[in-house]
């Protein structure tokens, strides 16, 4: 069988960037899990005594909390550092970005609308930078219940498809007379989506590795369904079933931001061997 690679995958720069602050940071914990990636997570733990806490309470006074990829509220990092905890910020840039907007915006007089997933952390915190009115939208139908004012900001979440955020942005401008928008949708994005989009549609049969909560991870399984009906969202090489790919030729894979790489060359190497005849 003919295994290949999206020609964008993987690790991206936030990622990249934390993985290396935790690793520099041994003997430390994490504000909530610092990547959507469990493996990742446990590979940490054990090489590098980078712990995982859920709780703001555990941390006192001369610990060190690594602050997630993802951000969080404005109120528990200041809560934070009011308790004098060391804390190693490892926030995307991507991600610092639309908190800085929603608080100047709202210093402004904007409305603040977010096009994303209320209940996800990136979100949370972003939302939390506003100091006015805030609104988390997933579609344009939602957009009809709120209460806005004319002048509306809006921006989106790092990991969300150019397309949706298009038609959120088109609704908002049919009825608003001054809607300032922010792309912040991230690079790496954008071209792990490109990449999946054109491999899926030439695949017998599609692989997108990544953890099951991660959000971009879920946008690329959607568009590789899209475009091949026999696409599978794994965690790793054990999720792989051997009757996925029986009579099939081409296997495209492609990964989310937050895989490493050792867990996709596992499943290239169990693929192998699961084709093998």
């Amino acid at each position: 069988m003919l295994i290949q690679l999206a020609e964008s995958y993987g690790f991206c720069f936030g990622v990249k960037r934390a993985i290396k602050i935790a690793e520099e940071n041994k003997n430390s914990a994490t504000y909530g899990p610092l990547i959507h990636n469990a493996n990742e997570i446990e590979r940490l733990k054990r090489d590098f005594n980078v712990a995982l806490s859920e709780n703001l309470d555990n941390f006192k006074v001369g610990d060190t909390a690594v602050i997630r990829t993802h951000g969080i509220p404005k109120e528990e990092l200041a809560l934070l550092n009011k308790r004098n905890i060391n804390v190693i910020d490892a926030t995307c840039p991507y991600v610092t970005k639309p908190q800085q907007i929603c608080e100047e915006m709202s210093a402004q007089g904007y409305d603040i609308v977010i096009f994303g997933d209320d209940k996800h952390p990136e979100i949370k915190g972003v939302k939390s930078y506003a100091t006015g009115k805030v609104y988390v939208v997933n579609s344009p139908a939602e957009i009809d219940a709120l209460t806005l004012r004319e002048r509306v900001a809006v921006v989106a979440q790092t990991t969300r498809r150019i397309e949706d955020y298009q038609s959120i942005v088109s609704k908002l401008m049919m009825s608003h007379k001054e809607v300032r928008v922010f792309n912040t949708i991230c690079n790496a994005t954008f071209d792990n989506q490109d990449a999946v989009h054109k491999l899926a549609r030439e695949a017998d049969v599609m692989i997108v590795i990544g953890g099951k909560n991660s959000s971009n991870t879920k946008q690329l399984y959607s568009i590789a369904l899209d475009a091949c009906p026999h696409s599978y969202h794994i965690e790793s090489q054990e999720d792989l079933q051997p009757q996925w790919f029986e009579g099939k030729n081409f296997c495209g894979i492609s990964a989310g931001a937050s895989t490493p790489d050792w867990i996709i060359q596992a499943v290239i190497e169990r693929i192998n061997h699961l084709s093998q005849p």
